[in-house]
């Protein structure tokens, strides 16, 4: 079994990043690509992050695919998109939307959509979609106020960010709670797995 076995996360974000340690994954490389991510007229959450995480996935490969240094590598990607039925959330970068945000999922039901991709070393892509339905309490004036001060709301889909204060928001969680903070782990593993990837090789130093 190979043991240096090199895996590049097509992302910069810090969760998933946690989440990959947290089962004794090092990532070699971070990459990420700075794709436009509006949605397209009509697209279905789930259909967009199908398409987000594969062609982030496709970027990343095709700038290190050439490059000697990093043959053999194993390319992960992934993004999560908040919605309310069909309604998309933005990430939000603003006050106003992540209070527009939080003002709509208070006291209702979300669908948290994870799309990951893997492309091996060969080139093979595989593809996931994984979806946690989330119920919000109701939230008071007080609640939204204090939760966007703390400024957690920043840059996360949905305005909100699972694992920080707003997990205290959460009345009711079904599926898969890594996928909410933005990499299903169990999916993300058993794809890796199946491909060859030795996902037990860093446990005895965790």
């Amino acid at each position: 079994m190979e043991l240096r076995q090199k895996l590049i996360l097509a992302s910069g974000s810090p969760r998933r990043l946690d989440l990959l340690k947290q089962v004794g994954i090092e990532p070699a490389r971070l990459m990420p690509m700075d794709l436009d991510e509006t949605p397209k007229k009509s697209e279905h959450p789930r259909s967009l992050a199908r398409r987000l995480s594969t062609d982030k996935a496709k970027a990343a490969y095709g700038e290190i695919h050439r490059d000697p240094a990093w043959n053999g590598s194993y390319i992960v990607a992934a993004d999560t998109v908040v919605a309310v039925g069909r309604r998309i959330l933005p990430k939000a970068e603003y006050l106003e939307e992540a209070s527009s945000a939080l003002h709509l999922l208070s006291g209702r039901s979300h669908w948290v959509f994870t799309g990951v991709c893997l492309i091996t070393p060969g080139g093979t892509v595989r593809q996931r979609i994984v979806e946690t339905k989330v119920r919000f309490k109701r939230l008071s004036g007080l609640d939204v106020e204090s939760y966007l001060a703390s400024d957690q709301w920043r840059g996360k889909a949905g305005g909100y960010a699972v694992q920080g204060i707003a997990g205290c928001f959460v009345q009711k969680l079904v599926g898969s709670y890594t996928n909410v903070v933005g990499l299903p782990l169990f999916e993300t593993l058993q794809m890796l797995s199946g491909e060859g990837f030795a996902v037990q090789s860093g446990w005895t130093e965790g």
